[in-house]
C-alpha cells in the first residue's frame, strides 16, 4: 500500500508538471484560433486530443526517465569509467552513441526531409558523428581538458566546412545538431556524464559532468555537411503535413487510430537497441539486484507509454494545427505578427520538451539546488522566444541563417571565457536539449505554413528554425553566470575574489538574479 501511494503521488507531481507545460500553449492557439487565426473545427478538434496525449505522454515519460533512463545512464558511466581501460571506454562510448541516436525517433523525421541523400546513408553518418563526439567529450572528462577552448576550435572546424555546401542545405545541416540531441539521448547521455564525474572526486568533476550533450550536437553538424559536399543535393522538394478535415467523430478517431500503431512500433524499434545494450551490461558488468532492475524495466515501460503517447499527439494532433496557423498567420493583412506572436509561443512550449525537464532536474541536483529547474526554465524560454523571433523574422525577409549563426556562435564562444565553468558547459548543454520534438513537429511547420503564404523559399527561409532554439540559450545562460558572478562580487565588496572564486561559490546569486531580470 505504502509503495502504492508513493507511485500515486509521483504520478500527480509528474501530472501537475506537465499541465504547467502544456496549459499555456492550449491557452494561447485557442486565443489565436478565435481571433486572427481562424481555423477549422477539425483542425482544433485535433489539436486539443493531441494536447491531452501530449499532457499524458509527458508524464509517463518525465517518470520513466527518472526511474530507468537516468539511473541507467549513471551506471553505464561509471562502470566504463571503473575499467580504466582507455580502449574499452572508446569502443563503448562509440557504440553507445552510435545506437542512442539510430534510435531517436526525431532523425527519422530529419532524414525524410533531406534531398539526393539516401535515408540509412544519412542516419548512419549522423549516428557514426554523434558516436565520435561522445567519445570525444568522455574522453575530455577524463583528460580535464577546458570546454571552452575545445568548443572554439570544433565550431570554427563547422564554420570552415560551410562554404563548400551548397546554400540549400545549410539550414538542415545545422538542424540536425538539434534534431539528434531528443527525448532518447538526452538522460541516457547526461547521466552517463553524472556517472563518470563520480569516479573523479576532484572539485571540477561537476562541473565536467556537463557538455556531453553540447560536443554531441557537433557531430552531426559535421557529418551532415561533408554529406552535403559529396551527394551535392539540388533544390529539395517541400512536402507540407496534410491538413485534416474530417466529419464525423469516426473519422476523427481515424486520424489517432491510424497514427498509433505507427509509434507504437517506432518507439519500439527505437528503444529496443538501448535495452538490449544495458542488458548485455548488466549480464557481464553489472550484475544489478532483482529489485533494482525489476524497478528500471518498470520505468522503461513508463518511457515507452509516455514517448508513443507524445509522439501521436504531436505528430497527429499539433504538427497540422501549426502549419495550418502559420498559414493563417502569413497570410493575414499584417504578417508581422508573426513574430511576437512566435516568441509568446516560443517562451512557453520549450517547457513542454520532454529533455528539458531532465536536463533542468539535473541541474538542480548536481548543484545542490544553487541553479534551480524553475531558474533554467526561464532562461531556456527566454532564449527561445528570442530564437523565434529571429526565426520569423527570416521567413519574412529571406536572410541567410549563416548571418544569425556565425556571430552568434562567436559570441557565445566568446563569453564562454568568462563565464564560470559550469554555466559554460550547461549552456551549452541546454541548446541541443531545448531543440526537442515539440520544435521540429509544431514551431518548424508553423514557420513553414508561414513561409509558403508569405512566398519565401521554405528550404532555405524556414528551415534552420531548430538551429535558431539551439543556438540563443548558448548566450542567455552564459549572460546568467556572467551576471551572477558579478552579483556575487558586489555582494562581497571584492571583485577581485569574485573572479577567483569557483561556480559553486557564484551561482547562489542566481534566484536574485532572475526574480531581477
Amino acid at each position: 500500500m505504502r509503495t502504492k501511494s508513493i507511485f500515486l503521488e509521483k504520478l500527480k507531481e509528474k501530472l501537475r508538471e506537465a499541465l504547467v507545460a502544456v496549459l499555456p500553449i492550449i491557452v494561447i492557439v485557442l486565443v489565436l484560433c478565435f481571433s486572427v487565426a481562424p481555423i477549422s473545427p477539425s483542425i482544433l478538434l485535433c489539436f486539443l486530443i493531441g494536447a491531452v496525449l501530449l499532457i499524458l505522454g509527458m508524464m509517463f515519460f518525465t517518470l520513466g526517465a527518472e526511474v530507468a533512463m537516468t539511473p541507467m545512464g549513471e551506471k553505464v558511466g561509471t562502470c566504463m569509467t571503473k575499467s580504466k581501460k582507455l580502449t574499452i571506454i572508446v569502443a563503448l562510448s562509440f557504440l553507445l552513441g552510435f545506437i542512442i541516436t539510430v534510435s531517436e525517433p526525431d532523425l527519422q523525421v530529419l532524414a525524410g526531409q533531406v534531398p539526393s541523400i539516401p535515408n540509412g546513408i544519412l542516419i548512419g553518418a549522423v549516428a557514426g558523428g554523434v558516436g565520435l563526439f561522445l567519445v570525444i567529450a568522455l574522453l575530455r572528462m577524463l583528460f580535464r581538458i577546458p570546454l571552452p577552448p575545445l568548443l572554439v576550435f570544433l565550431y570554427i572546424v563547422v564554420f570552415l566546412l560551410t562554404p563548400f555546401v551548397p546554400e540549400d542545405f545549410l539550414s538542415v545541416a545545422f538542424d540536425s545538431g538539434g534534431v539528434t540531441t531528443g527525448p532518447m539521448t538526452v538522460p541516457f547521455i547526461m547521466a552517463m556524464g553524472l556517472g563518470v564525474a563520480a569516479i573523479r572526486n576532484d572539485l571540477h568533476a561537476a562541473d565536467d559532468s556537463f557538455g556531453l550533450v553540447a560536443l554531441c550536437s557537433i557531430g552531426p553538424i559535421v557529418s551532415v555537411l561533408i554529406l552535403g559536399m559529396i551527394y551535392r543535393p539540388g533544390e529539395s522538394s517541400y512536402v507540407p503535413p496534410a491538413i485534416p478535415s474530417v466529419e464525423t467523430s469516426v473519422e476523427l478517431w481515424a486520424l489517432f487510430h491510424h497514427g498509433f500503431p505507427t509509434y507504437i512500433a517506432e518507439i519500439a524499434v527505437s528503444l529496443f537497441p538501448i535495452i538490449l545494450f544495458f542488458g548485455l551490461f548488466q549480464v557481464f558488468v553489472l550484475r544489478l539486484s532483482k529489485r533494482t532492475l525489476s524497478k528500471m524495466c518498470v520505468g522503461l515501460v513508463y518511457t515507452y507509454i509516455g514517448l508513443v503517447l507524445f509522439m501521436t499527439g504531436v505528430n497527429v494532433g499539433f504538427m497540422p494545427a501549426g502549419n495550418y496557423l502559420g498559414q493563417m498567420l502569413g497570410s493575414s493583412s499584417n504578417p508581422w505578427l508573426l513574430i511576437p506572436i512566435a516568441m509568446v509561443m516560443g517562451f512557453f512550449i520549450v517547457k513542454a520538451e520532454p529533455a528539458v525537464y531532465v536536463l533542468n532536474k539535473q541541474v538542480e541536483e548536481i548543484t545542490d539546488g544553487a541553479i534551480s529547474a524553475k531558474s533554467m526554465g526561464t532562461c531556456l524560454s527566454v532564449g527561445v522566444a528570442i530564437s523565434l523571433g529571429i526565426a520569423m523574422l527570416r521567413v519574412l525577409t529571406g536572410i541567410s541563417v549563416m548571418w544569425f549563426l556565425i556571430p552568434g556562435y562567436t559570441f557565445a564562444l566568446a563569453i564562454s571565457f568568462f563565464v564560470p565553468k559550469i554555466y559554460t558547459a550547461i549552456a551549452f548543454d541546454s541548446g541541443g536539449v531545448a531543440s526537442g520534438p515539440m520544435t521540429a513537429a509544431f514551431l518548424l511547420p508553423l514557420a513553414q505554413g508561414a513561409c509558403s503564404a508569405v512566398g519565401g523559399n521554405i528550404v532555405t527561409d524556414a528551415f534552420g528554425i531548430v538551429a535558431m532554439v539551439a543556438m540563443t540559450p548558448l548566450i542567455t545562460i552564459q549572460l546568467l553566470g556572467i551576471l551572477s558572478r558579478r552579483r556575487a562580487a558586489v555582494a562581497s565588496g571584492d571583485h577581485q575574489t569574485a573572479q577567483a572564486v569557483g561556480p559553486a561559490a557564484t551561482v547562489c546569486a542566481t534566484e536574485d538574479l532572475i526574480i531581477e531580470l
